[in-house]
């Protein structure tokens, strides 16, 4: 049974599977082209990160986030680099999940494409839910206001009245806005004894969002450049506008909380740049996938990467950081400063962002899911491709129905920890799976992307060793103070471990460097994330694999035939 769980798909199979046979005679359509994967993978990564979380990441780590957003950038660097190998060499649809299946076989597939159902579905519900909020705020700034009941969940509007009965309670005076939030909770319906709270511009959004993606690619593709096109232009008008407003003096010190306290935004700073490997889901889509998305993926990371850096310099010289722990930032300090037509501004401008997030995952989701059921993995209705649309149309609708419905009822919280993790999962599992590939297929032709080979046999135990030198503090630290409790020491003992194990075998095996440091960096980035968020990570593990022994392990094409 083992041999059968780590059943790998032969390069060959894979690129036999994308003809027309296995979608019943229809194809995707081929009208995507290096400017539109570019413009897909600035369109996933810049949306509620620039608007939102980078205000947390700067209010913990000061004017030295943006280092951290170096440090992000490099580390999905490494991990853009391997996508773009293996989108060379396997041009098909179904991103990471795909590649894990020729590399590692059929059981790891399985749960990086549970995993990229994470990244994607729950991230998008976070995205949903983010929408609605600016949405909502921007509607309040036109004095158009909506009934508090219809704009959240049950949870957040509980806490928003009990935040605000407790400032009440301490003395603050009752201002219009704290009084509406009150009105509103005491005035929502009941339903079974509970107050009916429902998020309906998040679930509108969805439903519209899965709509354009179901109607064509060709259709979205044109919706998602337009989109970029205005929040770039919108990103670079408020640097121009809040360079004239820079304090050198708000940058000292640079590093108010030292690097630990930078290291705290890891989580925000690394969700702003989620998306990018979404481009990979289109492959099938592209007219050149194997030169053009290498080319997509890279170039998108960069321009997210000086926009970000920019930004956070920008942000952090116009007031101080200490004052930046609010949920619209930008807007906040321009509002600070005199400029409320530019928090307009930006406000429109987070609504498209946060827009062009949602369709760029509600394009990725339903082709992971179509990959999956080609291998037998999911039913086969979830591979069907309609005949006028040519779009994976019943995976798209489940898509929808999957995200919109828990954007509808359900706070975020905890999502944004929970995509983190699956998303840094499938990043180590394709550097890794890189190490595999020299073995399965050379890359030949021209315009394919090959990863520049670099012996890591002295230079990997070298930085290792000097990672446990810089670390050696946190180490002791870590040994001695080890208990059930410090469930976060546990997790950097193991990372250190496993980077020990790792540089003797890349020092046996003379490894490629790029591909080793994209997983040693993404496992770092992991053992940042609080605990908790891992419990649930394992939970949601757990289901998939409840699920695939149910079903895909006894519908795998593969089952019988290795």
């Amino acid at each position: 049974m083992m041999k059968q769980l780590f059943r790998t798909k032969k390069i060959d199979t894979a690129l036999e599977q994308g003809s027309d046979e296995i979608h019943g005679g229809h194809t995707l359509k081929r009208v995507l082209t290096v400017r539109d994967l570019t413009f897909f993978g600035i369109a996933a990564v810049i949306g509620a990160g620039i608007f939102s979380t980078i205000g947390s990441a700067a209010f913990h780590g000061g004017p030295g986030v943006s280092i951290l957003f170096v440090i992000t950038a490099v580390t999905c660097g490494f991990s853009a680099l391997c996508y773009a190998e293996f989108a060379s060499r396997i041009p098909l649809s179904g991103s990471a999940y795909t590649y894990a299946y020729v590399s590692f076989g059929e059981l790891i597939a399985w749960i990086i494409g549970w995993a990229l159902i994470l990244e994607y579905a729950i991230g998008n519900i976070v995205v949903a839910i983010s929408w609605s909020s600016y949405f909502n705020n921007l509607l309040l700034g036109l004095n158009i206001h909506l009934p508090f009941w219809l704009t959240t969940n049950l949870t957040t509007a509980t806490e928003t009245v009990a935040r605000v009965t407790e400032q009440i309670a301490t003395g603050a005076a009752v201002t219009p806005e704290m009084q509406s939030i009150l009105d509103g909770f005491n005035n929502a319906p009941d339903f079974f004894g509970t107050k009916l709270f429902l998020n309906i511009p998040a679930f509108i959004i969805v439903a519209l969002i899965t709509a354009l993606a179901y109607i064509g690619m060709h259709e979205s593709k044109k919706s998602a450049n337009a989109m970029v096109v205005f929040k770039i232009i919108v990103i670079l008008f408020v640097i121009a506008i809040g360079f004239f407003y820079v304090d050198p003096a708000n940058w000292k010190p640079f590093m108010p909380n030292g690097f630990t306290g930078v290291l705290q935004g890891v989580s925000a700073v690394f969700y702003a740049y989620i998306g990018f490997d979404a481009i990979s889901t289109t492959a099938e889509e592209c007219k050149n996938p194997q030169r053009d998305l290498p080319r997509g993926m890279i170039y998108a990371l960069v321009i997210c990467t000086v926009l970000y850096i920019l930004i956070s310099l920008v942000l952090t010289g116009m007031v101080n950081y200490s004052e930046l722990k609010v949920d619209d930032p930008l807007a906040f300090v321009f509002d600070k400063l005199g400029l409320k037509w530019i928090g307009y501004i930006i406000s429109i401008s987070a609504v498209v962002a946060t827009t062009s997030v949602l369709l760029v995952f509600q394009l990725g989701q339903p082709r992971i899911w179509m990959t999956m059921s080609r291998d037998g993995l999911l039913p086969k209705r979830f591979s069907t491709i309609h005949s006028k649309y040519k779009t994976p149309a019943f995976a798209t609708l489940v898509s929808g129905f999957l995200v919109g419905i828990p954007a509808l009822v359900l706070p975020s919280s905890i999502m944004t920890d929970l995509t983190s993790i699956g998303t840094l999962f499938a990043f180590v599992l394709v550097c890794l799976g890189v190490l595999l590939l020299p073995k399965l297929q050379a890359v030949t032709g021209s315009g394919k992307f090959k990863l520049p080979y670099i012996n890591g046999q002295f230079i990997l135990p070298v930085l290792v060793a000097g990672l446990i030198f810089l670390f050696r503090t946190r180490i002791k630290d870590a040994v001695v103070n080890i208990s059930s409790e410090a469930h976060q020491e546990i997790l950097f003992l193991i990372f250190i471990l496993i980077a020990v194990v790792i540089a003797v075998l890349t020092f046996l095996r003379k490894y490629s460097l790029i591909p080793v440091l994209g997983a040693l960096s993404c496992l770092y980035l992991m053992i940042e994330i609080p605990v908790n968020s891992w419990f649930w990570f394992f939970v949601w593990m757990g289901a998939g694999l409840i699920i695939y022994f149910i079903y895909g392990y006894r519908k795998s094409k593969l089952n019988g035939t290795q």
